[in-house]
């Protein structure tokens, strides 16, 4: 017989996930709690250093004693800042992490909970992870390799407006540095202005063609930060501009295009930070929407040949956002579907 969860309790859970503040780095408080949560569920639960002597931990969960599992369920922990209480109004839940990625990662867990009460899963069946830095480099992901496991498939939560992800972009991080000359700002010829440089180098940029995919469509630039400089009466020594180009296809290409720009500009350096590709992903499920997703995820930081599949209910266009939010009525959707998905890989 099918088993319905009251949505009472997963709002209270969320609620619960989302006034612990687990921003990028401050993750160890939901740590800690879904830990004993998931635990009190009658899962086995362990917490894993990220590094040796690390204060950040992974939690992994399975049933019984079995750390293999054939299937991965897995979200991230962590939210970007600032940190936004969670509030409720009607079917409308606001808050840091509501879609990206706490409703998700609620929504996994019900529809795991609900499907072991059906009697549809048994010990090695599934596992979870969740993981922190998602939003800030993937350090957690990039360390669940070093778990020593394998699974057949793989369910990440994000927020996908409730439809399967055909694929997703990946993402070039790189900053780009000016070195100037100071001198007095009414006399500078005796100088050189790093700002000027860098505004060269980054108008050059913003004038390249990036490669277009038929499936993830445009390869599209962002320069996020700039800073340089002292005060206004004095020429930059230095001006840096942090950028992110969402890759389309030809990620390797794309870092020698930025190469060839910026190396026209002399006194102006790049510095590539982290990166990883795109994604092609399994979207073909009966019953299910499928779009491509235009940010990036960690399916591509956790390494092996298993199957990837990405799907949550909420909206990525309010994630990140002081108005971030997501509808009861959706994660209960998800929920439903998250337990389709989960007997479609197994």
């Amino acid at each position: 017989m099918a088993t319905k969860t009251d949505s009472k309790k997963v709002v209270e859970l969320l609620k619960t996930l989302m006034n612990i503040e687990s921003t990028s780095e401050k993750e160890l408080e939901i740590g800690q709690y879904l830990a004993k949560y998931i635990q009190s569920r009658g899962f086995t639960a362990e917490r894993i250093p990220i590094a040796p002597g690390s204060t950040r931990h992974n939690v992994y969960a399975y049933l019984g004693g079995e750390r293999k599992a054939r299937l991965l369920v897995t979200a991230h922990m962590d939210t970007v800042p600032p940190h936004i209480p969670f509030s409720i109004d009607g079917d409308v839940i606001r808050g840091r992490g509501a879609c990206d990625d706490l409703g998700p990662m609620v929504a996994q867990i019900f529809a795991v909970e609900e499907l072991r009460a059906e009697g549809a899963l048994k010990e090695g069946d599934v596992s979870f992870l969740w993981v922190v830095g998602e939003e800030k480099g993937g350090p957690g992901m990039i360390a669940a390799n070093d778990m020593g496991l394998t699974w057949e498939a793989g369910l990440f939560a994000e927020p996908t407006e409730g439809k399967v992800a055909k694929g997703h972009k990946g993402n070039l991080v790189f900053e780009v540095i000016a070195h100037g000359k100071a001198c007095h700002s009414g006399y500078p010829h005796l100088g050189k202005s790093a700002t000027l440089l860098l505004f060269d180098a980054m108008r050059d940029l913003g004038a390249v063609e990036w490669p277009v995919s038929d499936l993830l469509g445009p390869t599209t630039l962002n320069i996020g930060k700039i800073e340089g400089g002292v005060g206004y009466n004095i020429l930059a020594t230095e001006a840096k501009a942090l950028c992110s180009i969402r890759v389309a296809k030809d990620i390797e290409g794309i870092k020698t295009m930025v190469r060839e720009v910026i190396d026209k500009h002399p006194d102006v350096e790049v510095d590539f930070k982290f990166q990883y590709p795109e994604m092609v992903l399994q979207w073909e499920f009966e019953g299910f929407e499928a779009e491509p997703m235009a940010y990036g995820t960690d399916i591509p930081r956790l390494r092996g040949d298993h199957r990837k599949v990405l799907y949550g209910p909420g909206s990525i266009r309010v994630a990140h956002g002081k108005d971030e939010y997501i509808l009861v009525s959706e994660i209960m959707e998800a929920i439903e579907k998250n337990k389709k998905l989960i007997m479609e890989l197994l």
